[in-house]
Formats: structure tokens, sequence, C-alpha cells
């Protein structure tokens, strides 16, 4: 019986990790605890739910100064993938965000780190929410391992931060996971 389910339309814009090399050739490894086996995130970090930020793990590069987040969906339909998350200067030691990070533009709980405007304009994590009947979409959980520090502020533009990270990541890699809007019941 062929697919039946309804697919999404795509922006045509690449994602963020495909537009930065990075300097060396070691990739990180970026893991969701809570991510179910299927790949889908679970409901309560969706914006149909409670929308709080997915716990992250990441593996470690040598001389990481700082780590830097986008996630982005690509099944979003609009010419730009959708932005649901921008978190920059996580400190070099940390390996891993919490479950529930706050939506401030600083977050002095994660070492100073900075969280720019998602797609909706507010700072920090905005979960998924795909239009009913769109499909299965995509979410991209991009990590950056820096060299240094990124020296802006949370109203920085995605295309702003692009060019740091071409200029200081070390080390790259990401995570996907699904989602599709619920049905009515």
């Amino acid at each position: 019986m062929p697919d039946q389910t309804p697919h999404p339309e795509h922006s045509g814009r690449s994602l963020t990790i495909q537009r930065v090399d990075p300097i060396l050739d070691t990739g990180v490894l970026v893991t969701c605890p809570v991510q179910e086996a299927d790949g889908r995130l679970p409901d309560r970090h969706s914006a149909y739910h409670d929308n709080i930020s997915p716990p992250l793990k990441w593996s470690n590069v040598p001389d990481v100064q700082a780590w830097a987040i986008v996630v982005e969906d690509p099944d979003a339909p609009q010419e730009e993938p959708f932005i649901h998350w921008m978190i920059w200067n996580i400190g070099g030691q940390t390996n891993h965000l919490p479950e529930g990070i706050g939506n401030e533009p600083r977050l002095l709980q994660v070492q100073d780190a900075i969280q720019g405007r998602n797609g909706r304009g507010g700072y920090g994590w905005f979960g998924p929410r795909p239009p009913a009947g769109h499909g299965v979409h995509r979410y991209y959980f991009q990590v950056f391992a820096l060299n240094e520090r990124i020296q802006m502020g949370p109203d920085t533009e995605l295309k702003e931060l692009l060019n740091a990270l071409k200029a200081r990541t070390i080390a790259k890699g990401e995570m996907m996971a699904t989602y599709e809007a619920p049905t009515e019941q």
C-alpha cells in the first residue's frame, strides 16, 4: 500500500550546519536522552504542549572554548528553514544542557550563554508546531564546537551568527528529531 502521509513542502535554503566547514574533521556526537526510539520528540517539548527545551548531550572536542546550537526545521512551508533555537557561548567545559532552559536572552545558569530570537520572534526555544495535516517535520539540532566565544548580542540574526560560526568552528555535529501535529480527538 503506498504511503499516503502528507509530506511537507521544503524550504529552499540549506541548514546552517551545511554551510559551515569546521577546522577539524572530528565530529561531535549529539544525543537527546528523551527522544523516542522512532526519533520523535516527546509532546512536552512541542509548542502544542509545554514548549520546554529538550535535554541535549554531546561529545567533547579538544581545545573547545564555547559551544553554539542552532535548531532548524527545513520542512517549514517557507523560503528559509524555521529557527527553533539559537544559543551560543555555552562554556567549553560543558557537554550537555538540561531540559527546560529558560527563554531569557542571557542565561546565567548556563555560564552566561546567549539565546537569539527564534522564528516566532521570542528568545530561546520555540518547540515544534508543524501545521495540522502537514505531515512529519524534521528538526535538526546542530552543535558547533568553537575556538572562541562569539561577541554578539541576543538580537543577532542567524545570517550574522552563521558568519561567526564559519570563522570559529573547530568541529560540528547534528541530531535529527521528528514531530507531527497532534490529531484532533
